[in-house]
Formats: C-alpha cells, sequence, structure tokens
C-alpha cells in the first residue's frame, strides 16, 4: 500500500518502512507524528484520489533525527567593480521513517 502525502510545499509517494527527508517539522526526535494531508491512497488496482484529500486517510510516522544539509556556497559578484560577497546556506530537514498507512 502506498500514499502519497504533502508536506512543506511538497508531494512525496511513500510506503510502509520508507525513510524520507522533509522540510524541518515542529517535532522532537523519536517521537510519532502524523500527516493528515493525503493526496491518494492506493494499492496494486485500487486507487483512492482525494478532492482535494482523501477523507480519513492519515499517514504516520516516527522521527529518527532533525538536522542540516549540506553546505551551499553561494558567490554573488558584481562584473568590472571588484566586488564580491560569499554566502553559505545549510537548509534544516527533519528525516521520518513512515510506520503505517490508514485509509
Amino acid at each position: 500500500m502506498y500514499a502519497v502525502i504533502v508536506t512543506g510545499g511538497k508531494q512525496y509517494r511513500v510506503e510502509k518502512g520508507d525513510v524520507i527527508f522533509v522540510e524541518k517539522l515542529n517535532a522532537e526526535a523519536e517521537s510519532e507524528f502524523s500527516f493528515d494531508t493525503v493526496l491518494a491512497v492506493g494499492e496494486e488496482g485500487n486507487v483512492k484520489f482525494g478532492n482535494p484529500t482523501v477523507a480519513g486517510a492519515k499517514v504516520t510516522g516516527k522521527v529518527v533525527k532533525n538536522g542540516k544539509g549540506k553546505k551551499l556556497n553561494i558567490l554573488t559578484y558584481r562584473p568590472k567593480k571588484g566586488s564580491m560577497r560569499k554566502m553559505g546556506h545549510r537548509q534544516p530537514y527533519t528525516k521520518i521513517e513512515i510506520t503505517e498507512i490508514v485509509g
């Protein structure tokens, strides 16, 4: 069985046992987190689509950890002016293991 969920402005196709990296959630490590915005739930040959979400569907997962991604280096410069600025960015994420799909 699989489901399509929405979190952090992105859509994820998940199955039981999957480990996904999503935008940072307000949840502690080793806690349970449930996703209520489920767009589709299905299995082989039998899929339910929501309008916009499937009523009564829920995906539950265990928060494995919160962390930051790899560093991205950004360099902005102005041509012919001798002016440069170097910046870095590390995007925060939450690692979740899917434990249950109800729907």
